[in-house]
């Protein structure tokens, strides 16, 4: 495999405006992805955005920034376009889509990312982290997958993504992480295709990709980073990391 690590950002985040450029411990949250990506040591780092800030402060901390079209729907289509611009000969086979919001990230996660891809018939692959309380169960905001890992194992397939708490009865339930490993012709081939049925309903795009017959694999992981999407995620990111604003 040959990967490239694709960071998508965008200002307009609704609950959380601007929030790529938030100050944590005096670095926008955006340098602290970048450098966490680039610690991962596992191919070249760049960042997908529509907005010139962001493509600046990227740009100052010496990292690459590829303008994409404000009007693509979504990140998935962000780095679509990055990739064709950076690598238009196709030399990466693997791209992985790197959230913009993860600051947290531990570079071992990204290189997690890509187990499930020693399987030649797995198209995408992803991570899940032990949930670990009804809380967590219960959060829609949490995405729950049905996967079932072997005793030893630490790769599965995704059966469905979810809202709800599946699967039911007794056992593990799983935290999606949105962090994503694509084969460059499967990245390709999803952007590719329409909003799904079940993407629609549960407003989860991965399905988009399962209900196409596509296969994802997941990687576990011991915990789920925490992701920045409101206020009171952004104070904690600021206690955890370094320092208030």
């Amino acid at each position: 495999m040959n990967p490239i690590v694709l960071i998508p950002a965008r200002m307009a985040s609704t609950r959380l405006p601007g929030k790529p450029l938030a100050d944590i411990g005096g670095r926008p949250m955006i340098v602290h992805v970048l450098d966490r990506a680039r610690a991962a040591g596992i191919g070249p780092v760049a960042v997908a955005t529509a907005e010139r800030e962001i493509a600046d402060v990227v740009e100052r901390a010496g990292g690459t920034a590829v303008l994409t079209d404000p009007a693509l729907p979504s990140g998935s289509d962000r780095i679509w376009q990055a990739l064709q611009h950076l690598d238009p000969q196709g030399a990466h086979d693997t791209v992985i889509n790197l959230q913009g919001d993860l600051p947290g990230v531990e570079p071992e996660t990204l290189r997690d990312v890509l187990r499930p891809l020693a399987d030649p018939g797995t198209d995408i692959a992803t991570l899940v982290a032990p949930v670990r309380d009804q809380a967590e169960a219960g959060a829609s905001s949490v995405v729950k997958v049905a996967c079932t890992f072997g005793a030893d194992a630490q790769v599965a397939r995704a059966l469905y993504f979810s809202r709800l708490p599946i699967p039911w009865g007794d056992g593990p339930l799983w935290h999606h992480v949105g962090i994503y490993a694509y084969r460059r012709a499967a990245l390709a081939r999803f952007v590719g295709l329409p909003e799904s049925g079940l993407e629609k309903r549960e407003k989860l795009e991965q399905l988009r990709a399962l209900e196409a017959g596509m296969t994802v694999g997941c990687a576990r992981i011991a915990t789920a980073p925490f992701g920045v999407d409101t206020p009171a995620d952004l104070e904690r990111a600021r206690a955890t990391l370094g320092g208030g604003a």
